[in-house]
């Protein structure tokens, strides 16, 4: 009887150790089985998206780690540009100088505009592309040509436009890929008419941003220096005008001269044409006004005989 009881008792815990193991045995397959699903689900948008599942992860926000790390300076996409003023003693000589740094910085002149009334008052606007490596150095050697009046420095990031702009152009050159395609497989003239017009207009875009693109990447390799080159007396543009009576007093006095010189210029003009004709014709008023003086010479008419007077008839 206690053989019997001690087998069964045997038996009992040999299934309840069973079953415990085969309950262990399924959570684990079970937690394997979530983590392979989990990762699988994780790989398969980079998988499939290709380009558009490394975009989504770079447009991840950095609380969730996708973020990219932060760029250099000299990683980033940044436009140089600067304006200053410089009075030098001789123009010509400072511009044929600063042309020639500009050359050896391995750039070029994109603008030459001289204004010259006076070798004192010459003034000479260039606008020089030098590479944006070169831009701190060539302003420096500028600055020595003269005296230095003024100068600004304006930097711009264009680093996320850049980005922005490449993820388009790959994005628009996929279209016009797809485009392409569905055109090579058209079948019927309509579907031939409005795919060629689709791929047109794709075209068009692409050819847009890769301009974008272009521009973008000229003003970040070469920045632009505006130089202004003045004689010793010549005026700032931007100074302030004076006022006040002695300025107007002044100002109307100049007037003044200005009008009588163009007043005597016109008279010296059209002085010998005065004499030319003007004698001439003072010499025909005098002979016109000497004859209406002068006595008639024709000789005078005698008065008729009286008539005499008759008697009517009663």
């Amino acid at each position: 009887m206690d053989g019997q009881v001690g087998r069964r008792r045997s038996a009992l815990l040999a299934t309840t150790t069973l079953a415990a193991a085969l309950a262990l045995t399924g959570c684990g397959a079970g937690d394997s089985g979530a983590q392979d699903t989990a990762g699988k689900a994780a790989e398969a948008p980079a998988a499939n998206g290709g380009e558009a599942g490394r975009d989504a992860a770079a447009g991840a926000p950095e609380g969730a780690g996708a973020g990219a790390p932060d760029l250099r300076v000299d990683q980033r996409a940044i436009i140089y540009t600067g304006t200053m003023r410089v009075q030098v003693d001789d123009v010509d000589s400072a511009a044929r100088e600063a042309t020639a740094m500009v050359t050896r910085a391995g750039g070029f002149v994109g603008g030459d505009q001289r204004r010259s009334a006076d070798d004192d008052d010459a003034v000479a606007e260039l606008e020089l592309r030098v590479p944006a490596a070169k831009f701190t150095d060539v302003v420096e050697e500028m600055a020595k040509l003269g005296r230095q009046q003024s100068r600004q420095i304006d930097t711009q990031d264009v680093t996320e436009e850049t980005v922005d702009l490449e993820a388009r152009i790959t994005s628009q050159r996929a279209r016009v890929e797809s485009a392409r395609r569905l055109l090579a497989r058209a079948s019927s003239i309509t579907d031939l008419v409005s795919l060629e017009n689709e791929l047109g207009r794709r075209e068009a875009d692409l050819a847009s941003l890769e301009a974008k693109k272009r521009r973008l990447a000229d003003l970040t390799a070469l920045s632009t220096i505006t130089v202004s080159l003045a004689g010793p007396a010549a005026k700032d543009a931007e100074e302030k005008a004076e006022t006040g009576f002695l300025v107007g007093l002044r100002g109307g006095w100049k007037a003044f001269v200005v009008s009588m010189t163009v007043l005597l210029t016109v008279l010296g003009a059209l002085l010998p044409w005065l004499v030319a004709l003007g004698v001439p014709l003072a010499a025909l008023l005098v002979m016109l006004r000497r004859r209406r003086k002068s006595p008639a010479l024709v000789a005078p008419v005698s008065a008729p005989p009286p008539v005499p007077a008759t008697r009517s008839a009663p």
